[in-house]
């Protein structure tokens, strides 16, 4: 069986409970019994039949990085976005995080850029932080395309304006080098630094390179330069970064109360330590730069809320799912063939989801030495948690649960 059977099979399981059809008569729904990574599964399924973006909000950054890993094997990588938080504590600039400022600006410029729907995933500390107007991030876009005609000291002159500073190789977004003929730029919106390759006066090349081997990676047509959007020391008015959906999109919150309460508690944090800042620099005021909860609950009025954790709040439509989690076996493999067994006489699709192709030999090596006649299905589906679907008569149980062995999460470095 291939993962696209299994979504397949999930997306017309969909279209039977009317999810979407429930959304637009009700201003919210609720995703009761969903558990595992069933839950990430249904969210991919949604995403993919609706025409709207999508925002994930789970309770921290480790949930968020496992349902994005989650989502990655059903979502196209353009189409998934990962939204971090930028700084580990309100106004301690020095402890700034280069790689999630590079993720937040990337996500802004997606979402300000396409037009097709893109999913996020993110978590309360994330959308904690303001962010600057999209008539601010379009006036601080530098937009460059081949066959323009602009001169290198014009990109010189602007590149200072944004911030960046001259060096002689790029090695971190916020730096650009001038050779010849040659600019390379790393902007804050890219995950790779771009070298763009003049002739005279006018862009001949513009590809993505490798900072390492400054080999080329990708060559486009068109590129978008973004300063350090998350500095705090800009001044221009910040809004809630939920702002750039327009309205036009389905925000999925796990659990809307926890979240409610990390705002309130990040915010409470940053109030205090604006009142502990010494010395002459001006900053902005925690009202400038974070949301609460009540500004949260504010700006999402106007969504299409899905939730689909335990908690349910009321005067919102309930769809009920019929999963459980995996069990534990202790490693014990003559307990998994007899509960394989039993579900196989229940009617159930017994499917081992694996993380690598030696995984699914050795399950097969395994299994055939305790029980030759012993009957399952693996398949190369990496996910976090395994789960039960009783309505749809499926079990999915992956490898590391089953080995009790440790499942880390992966992002962009």
């Amino acid at each position: 069986m291939k993962k696209s059977d299994l979504f397949n099979g999930y997306l017309e399981s969909l279209q039977d409970k009317k999810i979407l059809e429930n959304l637009n008569q009700h201003k919210s729904i609720h995703l009761n019994g969903l558990t595992g990574s069933l839950a990430s599964i249904i969210g991919a399924a949604c995403f993919k039949l609706s025409e709207k973006a999508s925002i994930f909000i789970l309770n921290d950054k480790e949930e968020a990085a496992y349902f994005h890993n989650d989502l990655e094997q059903f979502i196209p990588e353009n189409d998934l976005l990962f939204y971090p938080g930028s700084y580990r504590r309100p106004y301690q600039i020095e402890e700034t995080d280069n790689a999630n400022i590079l993720m937040r600006a990337e996500v802004l410029n997606r979402l300000n850029s396409r037009r097709k729907p893109s999913c996020i995933v993110t978590y309360p500390d994330a959308i904690f932080e303001k962010v600057i107007t999209k008539k601010e991030l379009n006036k601080n876009t530098l937009k460059l395309s081949v066959g323009e005609g602009i001169s290198i000291d014009f990109l010189n002159e602007t590149m200072f304006e944004y911030g960046f500073e001259y060096s002689d190789f790029v090695s971190e977004p916020g730096q650009f080098a001038i050779r010849g003929g040659i600019v390379d730029i790393f902007s804050f919106s890219n995950e790779h630094p771009y070298r763009i390759e003049f002739f005279g006066d006018e862009i001949e090349s513009i590809r993505s390179f490798n900072i390492n081997t400054q080999l080329s990676i990708q060559e486009v047509k068109k590129l978008n330069i973004i300063p350090n959007v998350e500095d705090k020391g800009i001044t221009e008015s910040r809004v809630s970064f939920m702002n750039y959906l327009g309205n036009n999109g389905h925000i999925w919150i796990k659990d809307k109360s926890f979240c409610n309460a990390q705002l309130d508690k990040l915010y409470q944090k940053a109030s205090e330590s604006y009142k502990d800042i010494k010395g002459q620099i001006k900053h902005l005021t925690p009202k400038e730069l974070f949301i609460n909860s009540e500004v949260f609950s504010s700006v999402i009025q106007d969504f299409q809320i899905v939730s689909f954790g335990m908690q349910n709040e009321h005067d919102t439509k309930e769809i009920q799912f019929e999963s459980s989690f995996q069990p534990s076996f202790n490693k014990q493999f003559d307990l998994i063939i007899e509960h394989f067994n039993q579900k196989t006489k229940e009617g159930y699709e017994n499917i081992i989801l694996c993380s690598t192709i030696k995984q699914e030999e050795r399950f097969q090596n395994i299994f055939e030495k305790i029980d030759a006649n012993f009957r399952f299905t693996t398949m190369l589906l990496p996910l976090h948690e395994g789960f039960i679907d009783h309505q749809n008569k499926i079990l999915c149980y992956t490898d590391h649960q089953l080995f009790e062995r440790y499942h880390k999460f992966k992002l962009k470095s």
